[in-house]
């Protein structure tokens, strides 16, 4: 669909695994500074990426939504790879249990008597990864109605 010097090829990659190897025309990626769009010949760069909603146009047309509980993207000249701490393809999550994963992650934070800042930290990126699996999920039906 796009000419080959308007795509980039783009890399979602975990520890555990290569979430998504695809070739792009663009992607809008959560990032510490805010919301960011990639599209080909984008300037280099390096930022941290926060829990959140990816959202992917292939070389094809298509749209596809991910999750992202955080990590790094790195832009290159024809090529954008995210380093992510955990990230998930919307078609693959089970909203069910992403909200109630979400739901006892926030039961865990009211629970707390003392607030140690590790726990605290844990429990709050538990919650802001469930989000943003539950907003991913949410996103892509909408995408995917007739």
């Amino acid at each position: 669909m796009f000419e080959n010097h308007k795509i980039i090829k783009f890399e979602i990659v975990t520890q555990e695994r290569v979430v998504m190897k695809e070739m792009i025309y663009q992607v809008t990626v959560p990032t510490k500074e805010g919301e960011i769009t990639i599209m080909p010949k984008h300037m280099p760069l390096v930022a941290i990426l926060v829990p959140g909603v990816i959202e992917i146009k292939k070389e094809n047309g298509e749209v596809e939504i991910a999750s992202v509980s955080g990590g790094f993207i790195e832009v290159l000249r024809n090529k954008v790879v995210l380093l992510a701490d955990t990230a998930e393809r919307a078609m693959d999550i089970d909203e069910k249990r992403a909200e109630e994963a979400r739901i006892r992650a926030t039961d865990n934070l009211k629970n707390i008597r003392q607030f140690d800042a590790e726990e605290y930290a844990s429990i709050s990126g538990a919650i802001a990864k469930e989000l943003a699996r539950t907003k991913a999920v949410i996103k892509w039906k909408k995408i995917r109605k007739p």
